[in-house]
């Protein structure tokens, strides 16, 4: 049984590092970077626009906690904010949530397997829940990723209000570290996904039992009771 679930056991380590980087690449502000020409509010002249609040360098407006640093977080209720950063907030939620059933479902089928447990009932249903579970969060993290992606390489702006102390459009944006971050994540999670949902119960258990149960003490007394029978005739 152990031997056969080599691949379910990658599945969950490529599972568990996709989930971190999900949840990294939602923290992280730097998911789109702009580049702006008046340096008056903006004093190093670089903006950061995440899915929950911007910030940027000021020497005029500093946040309190930060030494040097504005940072102006996102309202529910701020209509100004694009479709693809409000999609970006639900799916990633909606993909961590999906990952972490999806590591406890593989985690429940690794138990029974390495426990010595042969009932395909206690393993095969998890890691299919479990493979379901990783694609599904990685299509929830894909489908954030690469529609603001798409936003900035068509340098697509944003009508932030005077309270942010933002342009309304940059000079020049470009993908931050977040981006290649939440690709990594979709990756690793759709080939979590596929590596569970390939797994296939053994069926050696099922000859062995029809085996020893043909070497049986009543098969063989069978057998010979047949061969004397043969014999006498």
């Amino acid at each position: 049984m152990v031997s056969t679930s080599h691949l379910q056991l990658a599945a969950f380590v490529l599972g568990a590092v996709g989930w971190i980087l999900c949840t990294i690449s939602m923290g992280i502000v730097e998911w789109r970077v702009w580049y702006v020409n008046n340096t008056t509010v903006i004093s190093s002249g670089i903006a950061w626009v995440g899915i929950w609040k911007v910030c940027f360098i000021s020497y005029l407006h500093v946040s309190p906690g930060y030494r040097e640093q504005f940072c102006h977080k996102f309202s529910g209720y701020d209509s100004f904010i694009p479709h693809e950063i409000y999609a970006a907030q639900g799916l990633l939620l909606i993909a961590m949530f999906t990952g972490l059933l999806g590591l406890a479902a593989t985690i429940c089928a690794l138990r029974n397997v390495y426990m010595g447990i042969t009932h395909k009932t206690f393993i095969a249903p998890f890691f299919l829940v479990g493979g379901f579970f990783y694609i599904f969060a990685g299509l929830c993290v894909l489908i954030p990723v690469s529609w603001n992606f798409y936003s900035i390489t068509h340098n697509q702006s944003i009508a932030f209000p005077p309270s942010y102390y933002m342009p309304s459009s940059p000079a020049v944006q470009e993908a931050g570290a977040a981006i290649p971050v939440g690709i990594v994540a979709v990756i690793l999670l759709l080939l979590s996904g596929t590596f569970s949902l390939s797994y296939r119960f053994p069926t050696t258990s099922n000859t062995i039992t029809k085996s020893w149960q043909d070497k049986s003490p009543h098969a063989i007394s069978e057998q010979e009771h047949n061969q004397e029978i043969r014999t006498a005739a």
